[in-house]
């Protein structure tokens, strides 16, 4: 108590004697007096930075402190360090040190430019970097730069930027559009990426590098600082960061300090008779609400937005007296609302937030006590993340509890916790050579000032995905984007950069327009708002889920019950509903697939479980249902590959359990069945989720023989797996993202926006057009490499199939289909039967078999 009154009056004296903070001697005398902190007369640039934490009751870690010298001595790097220890501080101290050091006393442009990845996180970002400017004394301005900033600010940063931007990749970008920021960007000193690990590895990513590249080229001694919390390629993604000019330097800086993480799980009371299927987990919100109930402030996590919407209408149901103390939040909530209550979060004045990753970051989560994980998170990092929500400081512990929805999910909770305790997070890997986002950037480029072809060059080489860019590719990007390429020339509106004596530039101040209004590398289908009828907005949700509605359906959306009336103009209008049923938006996204290294951990566990080690509290409590599995089939050890076939009243089934995530198994599906097929004649019926793949066919496939023939070779990976899928029509959908971002497509003006289905069919039109016309097209070869590498994760795929070569292979006829074999068996169901009937018939399959194991068990 003594401790904290203490601290409160230090930070009472600070507002009303700033001028003290920067008397270096009083300052470097009180933190040696009262922090006990190690200072040498080298440090006393380092001095205000040790005042300021010290006002606060803080000393500054050594990271932060290694941050600020090598920051003050030039050098650009990655900070690493667990959530809540102060990485923003550790960034943002080193441009203050160097203004107090300088002297500087504000205008002659801007100074610090502070990329963050979510508008989300600019908030809370301006308050933390204002807050050391007023009591330090410095005179620079700090704004924002998003899409949500006024028109009038907009113009006026135009002309005129202020010494510290807020920003986003997409904002940055249209910056660059402008001819005179090139002048503005002439004072700029450093560039801080926060969150660096959520740009790295998508589109987004490459888009932030070729941005970073044009800023190196104005600016040569530009620090570069990169900000991450879960991520384990340090090194790669400094590379990243840095360019490829400057790779080899810089310095990743690590936090030492530990972070403890709890990851627990709530355990159902007879996992036995819990869900063996499903990804709501309704059944559970009894039990969390409890504990809810125990903290004053939750997060509670799910892996969607349609569950979060379900899980807030369960938990109210059962608290009615939280409403008004409880809120949903999610990307397609209205901008102001998801404010509110971001605000309300960090004001401590909610009791739980439902939410999805639009809160994995940004706001103050101080008074988060406690977060829930509803469903597998499916990686590493993301638990790692969304536990650093709570106990958001210094010492303070992050527990994260998980939530099953069925009870195989157990499995995955213990190998999370097993993984983070190991610091076995996933890396994110750069993209390569990503055409659509280099075609967009060159239009971007030639509209703010133009750009003469052979520098340009070497700037985009300068940037890490494009650091292989070859002449060649350079060559056809430069033709696609002067005459839109070998077969478009024909149409003037594809001519969107023109040579101006030796100087690419935009063709038009039209198409100038357009481009500004498409710049960006998000794709998603067309968004519908909706709207009360006083004008009122509640958010957004897709077309594809409003087209299918009539006057009078009720949906749940943001929290409330509500009534569709009608479409208009791109609206969606409703009222307040009353019905206790409706229907819950989808959208795009779907489920997420396991990482490789989450999906290295379950086969982990089920290893330990085969060998009767039931070390994990999860492993434990599922007993029951591996003692099923293992008397009906056996429970899979982690160098075996277990195959399991079961006759039912459906045909004939054979299940394999690779345990490597669904978008693997789906590209592992079509190979094997196209083997199978081509041995013996036969039609199957494949389906398949994180944990394995079911095949079903009248009569049984052909397992044997096509083992002997090299059923899981890795020979002609690519040929069989393109001729045993329709690689043409995932291609062509792969390619409607690919036309946006390169600028084929133009999604319309404000009010006047195109539909999804417009959409898709301008650029199926000019897929079939250059694959006819054009087939040494890039655009058309980047969709057929983001198939393989990003639809059916080749690499994986790869991998998998030279693991399962070496395996032992474990063939089983079982009696029953087995609880392993269960959820995949469902999935398939789900996509053929509606959702009552396949609910009624879950539950009676579900009843034989529980019926069928206490048999079993009993008779053991």
């Amino acid at each position: 108590m003594a401790e904290a009154s203490r601290c409160r009056e230090l930070e009472a004296r600070i507002i009303h004697t700033r001028p003290t903070l920067l008397n270096a001697e009083k300052a470097r005398n009180r933190v040696k007096t009262s922090r006990n902190v190690p200072f040498s007369d080298d440090d006393a640039v380092l001095q205000p930075a040790f005042s300021w934490f010290d006002a606060r009751g803080w000393t500054p870690f050594p990271f932060q402190q290694e941050v600020w010298r090598k920051y003050l001595a030039g050098e650009s790097g990655l900070i690493h360090a667990a959530t809540g220890y102060g990485k923003t501080y550790a960034a943002w101290f080193g441009p203050l040190l160097k203004a107090l050091r300088d002297g500087d006393e504000g205008g002659g442009g801007i100074r610090v430019l502070w990329i963050t990845p979510l508008r989300a996180l600019v908030n809370d970002t301006m308050k933390s970097l204002q807050a050391p400017l007023d009591d330090l004394e410095i005179p620079w301005r700090v704004e924002r730069r998003t899409g949500d900033t006024s028109a009038d600010t907009k113009s006026r940063q135009r002309d005129r930027l202020p010494e510290v931007l807020v920003t986003t990749p997409e904002s940055l970008s249209l910056l660059l559009t402008y001819a005179n920021l090139k002048d503005e960007f002439a004072s700029l000193e450093a560039v801080i990426v926060d969150e660096w690990h959520e740009l790295l590895g998508s589109k987004r990513g490459s888009q932030a590098e070729l941005c970073l590249a044009r800023l190196r080229r104005w600016c040569p001694a530009v620090r570069l600082w990169g900000v991450s919390a879960t991520i384990s390629n340090l090194d790669e993604a400094l590379r990243v960061l840095v360019g490829t000019e400057r790779a080899g330097t810089g310095a990743v800086v690590r936090g030492r300090e530990s972070k403890k993480v709890v990851v627990d799980a709530l355990l159902p009371a007879q996992v036995e008779r819990f869900q063996w299927t499903g990804h709501v987990g309704k059944n559970m919100a009894g039990a969390v609400a409890d504990q809810i109930d125990e903290v004053s402030t939750s997060l509670v996590f799910t892996n969607t937005r349609s569950n979060a919407e379900i899980w807030y209408h369960e938990l109210l149901a059962r608290r009615p007296e939280w409403a008004g103390r409880i809120a949903v939040h999610h990307g397609s909530i209205d901008r102001k609302t998801r404010r509110w209550i971001e605000r309300s979060l960090s004001e401590g004045a909610l009791r739980c937030v439902v939410c999805t990753s639009s809160l994995d970051l940004g706001v103050d989560f101080s008074p988060v006590e406690r977060v829930f994980q509803v469903g597998s998170p499916k990686s590493v990092a993301r638990i790692l993340q969304r536990a650093g929500r709570s106990g958001h400081q210094p010492g303070a512990v992050s527990r994260i509890t998980c939530v099953p929805t069925h009870a195989l999910e157990l499995v995955e909770f213990a190998a999370a916790r097993q993984a983070a305790e190991a610091m076995q997070v996933e890396p994110r890997e750069p993209i390569e050579k990503p055409y659509d986002v280099l075609v967009q950037h060159m239009v971007t480029v030639a509209i703010g000032g133009g750009f003469r072809p052979s520098e340009f060059l070497e700037e985009v080489r300068d940037a890490w995905s494009f650091r292989t860019l070859d002449d060649e590719e350079w060559s056809w990007a430069l033709d696609f984007c002067t005459t839109g390429g070998a077969s478009l020339r024909a149409y003037e509106h594809y001519r969107r950069v023109v040579d101006f004596e030796g100087t690419m530039v935009c063709a038009s101040n039209e198409l100038a327009r357009r481009h500004r209004m498409s710049i960006g590398t998000i794709a998603s289908d067309t968004s519908i708002g909706v709207y009360f009828r006083n004008g009122h907005k509640l958010g957004t949700v897709e077309e594809s889920f409003v087209s299918r509605m009539k006057e009078g359906d009720v949906f749940f959306f943001a929290g409330r019950v509500l009534e569709f009336v009608r479409i208009r103009e791109l609206k969606a209008y409703v009222r307040p509903g009353r019905a206790s049923k409706g229907a819950v938006p989808r959208w795009q996204g779907g489920r997420m697939p396991l990482s490789g290294e989450m999906s290295a951990a379950m086969r982990r566990m089920y290893d330990a479980a085969g060998r009767g080690h039931m070390d994990a509290v999860e492993m434990d409590a599922l007993q029951p249902i591996l003692e099923l599995q293992a008397a009906w089939s056996v429970v899979p050890r982690e160098g075996d590959l277990l195959l399991e076939r079961v006759h039912t009243r459906d045909g004939h089934h054979l299940f394999l359990y690779p345990f490597e995530g669904r978008t693997v198994h789906e590209g592992l599906a079509a190979l094997i069945a196209w083997r199978m097929a081509r041995i013996s004649p036969i039609t199957v019926t494949m389906s398949y989720n994180d944990y394995g793949i079911e095949f079903l066919s009248a009569e049984p496939a052909p397992l044997e023989r096509a083992l002997e023939e090299g059923l899981f070779e890795p020979e002609n990976l690519i040929e069989d797996i393109e001729s045993s899928i329709n690689a043409a029509e995932m291609a062509r959908r792969q390619f409607r993202g690919i036309a946006r971002v390169a600028g084929l497509v133009f999604s319309g003006y404000p009010g006047r926006s195109k539909g999804a289905a417009q959409i898709q069919a301008s650029s199926s039109l000019l897929f079939d057009v250059f694959v006819r016309h054009d087939p040494d097209n890039l655009l058309i070869k980047q969709a057929r490499r983001q198939v393989r590498e990003e639809q059916l994760e080749q690499k994986r795929l790869e991998a998998t199939l030279e693991r399962i070569r070496t395996a032992r292979l474990v063939v089983v006829d079982v009696p029953k289909v087995s609880p392993l074999a269960f959820p995949i068996l469902v999935d398939r169901l789900g996509q053929r039967l509606t959702t009552e009937r396949l609910s009624t018939r879950i539950r009676r399959m579900q009843q034989q078999l529980e019926l069928a194991a206490d048999d079993t068990l009993s008779q053991a």
